[in-house]
């Protein structure tokens, strides 16, 4: 017995590139109709036109998250085009980088557009067809900071706290109606947005490395290993967990002071 979505509708935005794009694979791979929901229509067009000549269905629609009436269009459009809705997931994201003092308000307010009023318009508009469905699943990609926070990253740690609690609301206010919302929280994952932000840096690779040893299993996560936890959350396979966070992270989340504390610190100090 596997996980099947044979029959199902999936719209999945930030679905272009990254963990989007690769959960939006993975969706239809399992036999889903997919939407695929983004601002990005060259790589999003080039996505669905790889699926399709695998022999998979899904649909690109141009859609700017931070733009409710762009998000209701998108999702009204999937669901015309291939009917009812059963699961929906919020990928969207970017990154700005700043402290309380040297984040420019246009970049918070960038990142709070796109992450939290991204997901909540994605959500206030799927939310009709779930429920004419008469049930379905919700997946909001989080982070590692949706619980913790890194340094310079003001606007992104908000946000992505805020992601996690909003996941609870909407698991809450919904549940007796038969639809689960659930997040899952990716480490530092191989995404063009992580060698973006690694490029930014006099020595790239030497953040990547960084990156890699702040995780027990000792590398940088996959998109796919993220995807595979979302379509678990989304699936049959998990129908008595919601309202949940789900660490996808290599471990980074484990050790007390991370891992160079664990490599230098008190307890490695008993292992001499």
């Amino acid at each position: 017995m596997s996980i099947d979505f044979a029959g199902k509708v999936a719209v999945v935005t930030g679905g272009a590139m990254g963990i989007g794009a690769t959960t939006a694979e993975l969706l239809c791979q399992l036999g889903a109709r997919t939407a695929v929901l983004d601002r990005d229509g060259v790589q999003g067009l080039k996505l669905v036109n790889d699926l399709a000549d695998k022999g998979m269905q899904a649909s690109f629609h141009a859609c700017d998250v931070a733009d409710a009436d762009s998000v209701q269009q998108a999702v009204d459009e999937a669901t015309r085009l291939h009917g009812a809705l059963q699961v929906v997931v919020h990928s969207a994201g970017i990154q700005r980088y700043g402290n309380a003092l040297s984040v420019t308000l246009e970049g918070w307010r960038e990142i709070l557009s796109v992450h939290v009023d991204g997901c909540f318009h994605l959500v206030r508009s799927a939310l009709p067809h779930l429920l004419a469905a008469g049930g379905g699943s919700i997946v909001i990609v989080g982070s590692v900071q949706s619980v913790t926070a890194v340094v310079n990253s003001a606007a992104y740690v908000t946000a992505k706290h805020a992601l996690a609690g909003f996941t609870r609301s909407v698991a809450l206010d919904f549940a007796a109606r038969h639809i689960r919302a659930n997040c899952v929280m990716p480490g530092a994952i191989d995404t063009p947005m992580l060698r973006e932000a690694a490029s930014l840096a006099p020595d790239p690779a030497a953040v990547l490395r960084d990156c890699a040893r702040a995780h027990p299993l000792g590398r940088i996560g996959r998109p796919e290993e993220v995807a595979r936890a979302i379509a678990f959350l989304a699936s049959d396979w998990a129908s008595f967990i919601t309202g949940a966070t789900l660490s996808v992270d290599g471990g980074m989340l484990v050790p007390t002071g991370g891992m160079a504390f664990q490599e230098g610190g008190t307890g490695s100090a008993a292992k001499q």
